[in-house]
């Protein structure tokens, strides 16, 4: 299945998020598939999923995980979810600056159920660990 986009009725119409401006959203099958897995709010088809984006995006309610990072937000200081940014070839806004393609790579889970998720670097530092620890174990196995 292909990843699919929705962009905002009217072409010039952007929504600014930090330096970016969203003009078009792309929701992963993985991202729909992570949020039916671990959010899972009744209908949660591409289409949902990108029209709350775009309204969590308009409300302001989309801000990043950390101050220099760019690739994790927060939705509502709960939501979990990552993100890339591309460029929109030939679009640009009334200034000139080029807007920008939201791709929604995944989501992560929810802060109030996940409490791992308040930390992600110490997280996927204690990630990267136990997966290193399991792989020396297994091979001690084979040999």
């Amino acid at each position: 299945m292909r990843d699919k986009g929705t962009a905002l009725k009217s072409g010039a119409i952007h929504i600014p998020l930090g330096d970016k401006r969203v003009a078009d959203i792309v929701i992963t099958h993985h991202a729909e598939r992570r949020y039916a897995d671990r959010i899972g709010q009744g209908d949660s088809g591409v289409h949902e999923i990108a029209k709350w984006t775009w309204t969590w995006l308009r409300e302001g309610r989309i801000t990043p995980y950390y101050r220099n990072e760019q690739d994790v937000y927060l939705v509502d200081d709960d939501l979990v979810m990552v993100a890339e940014f591309a460029d929109l070839p030939d679009q640009s806004d009334e200034s000139g600056r080029p807007l920008h393609r939201m791709i929604v790579v995944t989501f992560l889970g929810r802060m109030s159920e996940t409490i791992e998720l308040r930390d992600l670097k110490s997280y996927y530092s204690w990630l990267r660990h136990s997966r290193r620890m399991t792989l020396m174990k297994n091979t001690r196995k084979r040999r």
